[in-house]
């Protein structure tokens, strides 16, 4: 799932790293709206929850960590829990570090990878143009409550990522759902991550129906 964990790299660090910046506006909501709000400077970070679903597993396997940006041209996921790996993007390569051990490759070795990389800044800078060139974009709900869904228009990238659906309330970004194209030898998996004020209450739940719950803003 390195396409999901490199998507919510971008758009997980425009959540605010603190509660009480939430609007309870309830005026309709529009992409442009909502990227001004996510768009962060750095350095920033966010807590993060995800929940990865599979076939193979019983239940969800759930992730803890957070995400870094220490500079505008430095993304970074810290995953703390049930395991330590450190994925870090910088100048179009991607370094992966675990148990000791690290791998680096260059964006540029997967079409996918390189469409996703342009989209960052448009999650981080707020450019709606720009995220328009590489995602269709439509949006409901209202400023209070509001939901972002993107739909890849790159083909390397639609063969592996069905959609994106970012959730959030007022201007913080609470959720991110991540599903992926099924197919024969391997079926859709939906990869849900809670942000901000979603992850802190998060801490004391335990099923994976509670946090959808969170993700859902149930």
């Amino acid at each position: 799932m390195l396409l999901a964990a490199m998507l919510l790299s971008a758009s997980a660090l425009a959540a605010p790293p603190e509660p009480g910046a939430t609007t309870v506006d309830s005026s309709a909501v529009d992409s442009g709206w909502i990227l001004s709000k996510l768009a962060r400077p750095a350095p920033t970070r966010t807590r993060f929850v995800e929940l990865r679903g599979s076939a193979l597993l019983k239940a969800p396997l759930r992730i803890e960590g957070e995400y870094l940006r220490p500079r505008n041209d430095t993304l970074v996921r810290e995953v703390r829990s049930p395991y330590a790996e450190t994925t870090t993007i910088r100048a179009g390569e991607v370094t992966i570090a675990r148990g000791g051990k690290s791998r680096r490759f260059s964006l540029s070795r997967a079409p996918e990878l390189v469409g996703l990389q342009a989209s960052f800044g448009a999650l981080l800078e707020g450019d709606r143009k720009l995220l328009e060139q590489h995602y269709r974009v439509a949006t409901q709900g209202t400023r209070q409550q509001w939901t972002m869904v993107l739909v890849p228009k790159d083909k390397a990238l639609a063969v592996k990522v069905r959609d994106i659906t970012l959730r959030g309330r007022g201007a913080e970004l609470r959720c991110i759902e991540t599903q992926s194209v099924g197919t024969k030898k391997a079926p859709a998996e939906l990869q849900r991550t809670l942000l901000a004020g979603a992850a802190r209450a998060a801490a004391g739940l335990a099923t994976s129906d509670q946090l959808a719950g969170l993700c859902l803003n149930r």
